[in-house]
């Protein structure tokens, strides 16, 4: 086969077009889909007009017309031709390798018994590799022979070499670029971490080849990406909003294209990508050989595949049910928010204090990422952080400062779950709990890559209760150690209305999910209740802050998610008649400065009040307040009082629980517990309507 020189042979410069001229132009921040700097962390920015892709049209091939390639290249070892089918099946039964299909290779059990050739086992020589790892043992003769494959299996398996190492034959078994050629190989992931990831390793296994590649991604300048296009790549790595910026401007193509690979393709769907990943598709010819790797198996992969793949084998390693590695310790702290921080630093002395201390911290917002690294590079910690707001440079940095170990502490949103592989990773802490657990899944396999071991701490609060049942199957399926007050949540949850000492305010509760880039959570977390409500700052001060919450102040509104959750013996009649009674007294907007879900939404049970003056006072209220409610302030403050006390009194925190201000002349008084002060009596009632002072 030629060498490389002669692929650039002659007068031809892909750099330049037919006139000599640089055709390469410059290229600003772009404001398209997936470009400059509103590309996120996959590719995709903002478009202003329009959908992705709706330029582009489905191309309709004409079978006949198009050139015939070669995509099986597949010699059985001759120790491979004698193994037994004994041999086989116990060898997919120790490495937990299920195969469905028709017509499936046996696994090789060394390189040497993959028939690469020897531009590729150079390489693998110099990486000391001992032995394929399961997924590369079934899926490399799968993929050398041309077939479609799905190839389901945890983070770390070497997926990627499990599909880049028979790309590079298939390349090298097609006729050269011609100019104006889009690329051989398309690799589609999800983010621009892994992409560039991918990238990397197609550079170090295609260099004695003579293979070209190029990473495309958005929140990168346009203009080096184009010209690795224009002057040809037979590999291109792209993350699917950039690349249908260039289809649609007509940079590129992918008429060449014979071998499509979809990397992460359930973070992809997770992500929104399924419109860009179908438009992609349309332009590729349909004899084309796909690829399909994910590390679960939901409904929505399953139908991509069945859309996309023509008599496909899949091949999955361990459980295709949620499961993590189990090289990984899972430890899993519940606690409240407020605890977090203080928990956090104790873990990590301890972590800081081994010889081996590289760390991800997850968390959920980029606001909360700034917020925590400010405060532990204050405190002394080396710590960096990263999310989909930086800029490219300032996360390859980041990332290089990570990996030399310079700031063995990494701060960052899910934007870095997927695809960031660094060796050496010795520990995840989970400071916020995932949106769901196949992402908890993907964050603590950015530890114990490959054979390595490694630890993963998770805090999981209350509000994260609908997650608990699948976190315990995600233990138990991994033998690890469940927390009891894990097990009583997750007993919570599957109950509904179950009620639990660590579910804060009421049953029924719904995990938070901030749907925004706002964080504004309050320090007491969960336990005043849920979603909405939790996320309004003390004293309601971001009522604007752009997020659809709640502006029902009332006392069962708010918290209504786990309002019928109280206790049954609670009189429902008289319950009524005690919030229309307080909701009476605020016709000055008192109550409604109140930021936290409402009185009553912090007492499980109104039996407790029912003495004194709290059960005597009922009926529809007035717009004014008359001097029977007044007696009503005088008398029951105290009670409520006590009964605040009384329910709060478990979580021990010295801060403020809200501000009083619904009782005139002690807007400023601050409530805290335990209460040790004595509450001042109200101002004299005001004069009758009509009464002139």
């Amino acid at each position: 086969m030629p060498g490389y020189s002669d692929r650039d042979r002659g007068d031809r410069d892909r750099g330049r077009d037919r006139w000599g001229r640089d055709s390469s132009p410059r290229f600003g921040s772009s404001r398209g889909f997936g470009g400059g700097d509103r590309g996120g962390g996959g590719g995709g920015g903002m478009r202003k007009f329009g959908q992705p892709g709706e330029k582009l049209r489905k191309v309709k091939w004409d079978m006949s017309k198009l050139p015939r390639f070669e995509k099986n290249f597949y010699v059985e070892s001759p120790n491979v031709v004698r193994r037994s089918q004994h041999e086989v099946d116990e060898y997919r039964r120790k490495k937990e390798i299920t195969v469905k299909g028709q017509s499936c290779p046996k696994p090789v059990f060394s390189f040497e018994e993959a028939s690469f050739p020897s531009y590729v086992m150079d390489v693998i020589k110099q990486l000391n590799f001992k032995e394929p790892t399961p997924i590369q043992a079934q899926g490399w003769p799968l993929a050398l022979s041309g077939q479609d494959m799905v190839g389901i299996a945890m983070t770390g398996s070497g997926k990627t070499l499990a599909y880049l190492l028979p790309a590079i034959v298939h390349i090298n078994h097609q006729p050269f670029l011609e100019r104006g050629d889009g690329p051989v190989v398309l690799v589609l992931a999800p983010t621009r971490e892994l992409a560039q990831q991918v990238q990397q390793v197609a550079q170090d296994y295609g260099r004695l080849s003579r293979i070209k590649s190029t990473c495309v991604y958005g929140g990168a300048p346009k203009g080096p990406q184009l010209r690795d296009l224009e002057r040809g790549v037979e590999i291109c790595i792209a993350t699917p909003g950039r690349l249908i910026d260039f289809l649609e401007s007509g940079k590129t193509n992918l008429r060449r294209c014979t071998y499509l690979v979809l990397d992460e393709a359930d973070r992809m769907l997770d992500m929104g990508f399924e419109p860009q990943i179908r438009t992609i598709v349309d332009q590729i010819r349909p004899d084309r050989q796909t690829l399909m790797w994910s590390a679960t198996w939901p409904r929505e992969v399953r139908q991509l595949a069945e859309d996309f793949l023509k008599s496909y084998i899949q091949i999955n390693v361990g459980s295709i049910e949620l499961s993590a590695n189990h090289n990984i310790l899972q430890i899993v702290d519940v606690c409240m928010d407020s605890e977090k921080d203080s928990k956090l630093i104790r873990l990590m002395e301890e972590i800081m204090a081994e010889k081996e201390n590289k760390t991800i911290i997850f968390v959920e917002t980029k606001r909360r990422v700034d917020d925590l690294t400010r405060r532990m590079r204050r405190d002394g910690w080396p710590a960096m952080c990263i999310h989909g707001d930086k800029s490219q440079p300032e996360r390859d940095w980041v990332l290089s400062e990570f990996r030399t170990g310079k700031a063995p502490i990494l701060i960052a949103t899910d934007v870095a779950s997927r695809g960031l592989d660094v060796e050496d990773i010795k520990f995840v802490i989970n400071y916020d709990y995932p949106n769901s657990s196949e992402d908890y899944v993907h964050r603590i396999g950015r530890t114990a890559r490959s054979t390595n071991k490694g630890t993963a701490y998770t805090f999981f609060t209350p509000s994260n209760l609908r997650q608990a049942n699948d976190l315990v199957n995600v233990l138990r399926e991994a033998n690890q150690a469940i927390n009891p007050k894990l097990l009583e949540l997750a007993g919570g949850a599957r109950g509904g209305k179950g009620r639990s000492r660590y579910r804060g305010g009421g049953g029924g509760g719904g995990s938070y999910r901030d749907d925004s880039d706002d964080d504004r959570r309050d320090r007491f977390g969960s336990r005043f209740g849920s979603g909405r409500d939790r996320d309004r700052d003390r004293g309601g001060r971001d009522r604007d802050s752009g997020s659809s919450r709640d502006r029902g102040y009332g006392l069962s509104g708010g918290n209504r998610d786990s309002g019928s959750n109280r206790d049954a013996d609670s009189n429902s009649s008289q319950s009524q008649m005690l919030q229309k009674s307080l909701l009476g007294l605020a016709p000055q907007g008192g109550l409604s400065l109140i930021g936290q879900p409402g009185l009553l939404g912090l007492i499980p049970s109104f039996s407790a009040a029912r003495d004194g003056k709290l059960a005597q006072v009922g009926g529809d209220q007035s717009s004014q307040q008359s001097a029977q409610q007044q007696q009503f302030l005088t008398a029951s403050t105290p009670q409520i009082s006590t009964l605040l006390a009384q329910q709060y009194s478990q979580y021990q925190s010295p801060m403020p629980l809200m501000s009083l201000n619904f009782i005139p002349d002690i807007n400023q008084a601050n409530f805290c517990l335990p209460t040790n002060g004595v509450v001042p009596p109200p101002p004299p009632p005001p004069p009758p309507p009509g009464v002139k002072n």
